[in-house]
């Protein structure tokens, strides 16, 4: 039987410091600045023996599709933030060459602002939240928060903002994790476990940013998308039955002869072994009416990604999203997952980062042997528009997303411990926001390298219009 994530985590720390009393962990955590200088974060720079980005990208391409990988770079060539959301192994390379104080929790592995947003909770309340989990591994809290800080200077840029804006956004962002951070240090463990930043939160929260208009906007906007709402978008009526819509090559049906769709099929009932029997009793009131491949985010591009229609007798419907799990990006650095399946790696993470997950959530190995988890395609989710955010916007969405991180952190490691070391001053979130502009210039090196890849014809890349 493969271990629990939980004691992997808690093996960063020693039997004497699981028993240090809060206050102990503190201190204990406030002497790690003598072996790692907070101010240490700062630097970024890299030496000879750096990869090449653009081996370490083909190399992530093997076992994709290899008609979608094409779009998968055509998706990341259009911007360095394009590139950056695609580039999650690069900047796991990067990250280990880094500085850490050695305590683990359970990392997200692609921590970027757009990987944050607002989903239902089994009880259909609204929540803000960590929302992907493809690369989660236990590694070391501070990659988490670097990648975050420096895709708000990316991104900044990609929208016009100044690198001030920029940095502005990624101190708000680090700031905001480390007191929120000493919030949960004080905290008993069931206080963290049940905290989360739901609409009310949230609604409070922008208030005093004064930027409540929109934040209610989205919320109205989320309550909307549900699959009731998505059959008509996604789908049409053939000869009398509901059928997904082509539209090729982001959403298409695969040939009748295509062995992926025996493999989906598979996928489906195999995935139903592992959910509790109250769900399964929910299932049996629906049919799977249909599944077509769906393209979707960037880094994402190219694995076994397929939507699947389940229709009620009364045209009820609910949208599946079952995908690929692939090993996680952050495995050479920090060693491999307790699970086998890296299907089960996912959803164990999600569950442990996230206040609320999806009750549709499991996972499985398809009669192919590849392994997916599988979630609902739409429920309630929403996420921020980052061309739509004024300056002040964005440096608030900053705020929240370092405090949903450091929620999902605490839940997994030692709060207390990290929050001794991150201390009170701002001497760390300076650090953090200089590391992020000099990530930010080397995301925008690395991007140029693959549009040099793409002009020599090293690549093949299908920018979409």
């Amino acid at each position: 039987m493969a271990k629990k994530l939980g004691s992997t985590v808690a093996s960063a720390l020693t039997s004497s410091e699981r028993h240090l009393s809060p206050t102990d962990r503190l201190s204990a955590g406030k002497a790690l600045r003598n072996t790692v200088p907070r101010s240490a974060h700062a630097e970024w720079k890299t030496g000879d023996d750096r990869p090449d980005p653009i081996a370490l990208l083909e190399e992530s391409n093997q076992g994709r599709l290899p008609n979608l990988v094409p779009i998968r770079y055509g998706r990341m060539v259009k911007s360095p933030f394009t590139f950056l959301r695609g580039s999650a192994v690069i900047m796991a390379s990067d990250l280990a060459t880094t500085p850490v104080i050695g305590l683990r929790v359970q990392a997200c592995g692609d921590c970027h602002l757009l990987n944050f947003g607002g989903f239902a909770t089994p009880e259909r309340n609204l929540v803000f939240d960590v929302n992907d989990f493809d690369e989660t591994l236990p590694a070391p809290w501070e990659w988490d928060v670097k990648r975050l800080a420096a895709s708000f200077v990316v991104a900044a840029r990609s929208v016009k903002m100044s690198d001030k804006n920029g940095q502005e956004a990624a101190r708000s962002a680090v700031q905001s994790y480390r007191e929120h951070m000493g919030q949960y240090a004080r905290m008993s463990p069931l206080e963290v476990w049940y905290s989360r930043i739901d609409a009310k939160v949230v609604r409070e929260f922008a208030e005093g940013a004064g930027h409540l208009t929109r934040v209610e906007q989205q919320v109205a906007k989320a309550l909307t998308r549900t699959s009731a709402q998505a059959l008509p978008k996604l789908s049409e009526v053939v000869h009398g039955q509901w059928r997904m819509t082509d539209s090729p090559p982001l959403m298409y049906h695969l040939p009748p002869d295509d062995l992926l769709e025996d493999e989906i099929e598979s996928v489906y009932q195999h995935y139903r072994e592992t959910l509790r029997d109250d769900l399964n009793v929910l299932l049996d009131r629906y049919r799977l009416v249909d599944i077509a491949i769906k393209v979707v985010g960037v880094g994402s591009v190219g694995t076994r990604c397929v939507v699947a229609l389940l229709m009620t007798d009364g045209n009820d419907p609910l949208f599946l999203q079952m995908k690929e799990a692939r090993t996680s990006v952050l495995e050479p650095y920090v060693g491999s997952s307790a699970y086998q399946n890296q299907g089960q790696r996912i959803v164990a993470g999600q569950r442990l980062m996230q206040a609320a997950s999806d009750m549709f959530l499991g996972w499985t190995k398809s009669d192919r042997g590849h392994d997916f988890y599988v979630r609902q395609l739409r429920d309630m989710k929403t996420s921020v528009d980052i061309e739509k955010l004024s300056t002040s916007e964005f440096t608030a969405y900053g705020a929240l997303c370092g405090w949903a991180l450091a929620r999902a952190h605490a839940r997994s490691g030692d709060p207390a411990m990290i929050s001794g070391y991150l201390g009170k001053s701002d001497e760390f979130d300076r650090a953090i926001a200089e590391f992020a502009l000099a990530y930010a210039n080397q995301t925008e090196r690395d991007h140029k390298t693959l549009k040099d890849a793409v002009k020599s014809g090293r690549i093949k890349a299908i920018e979409e219009h």
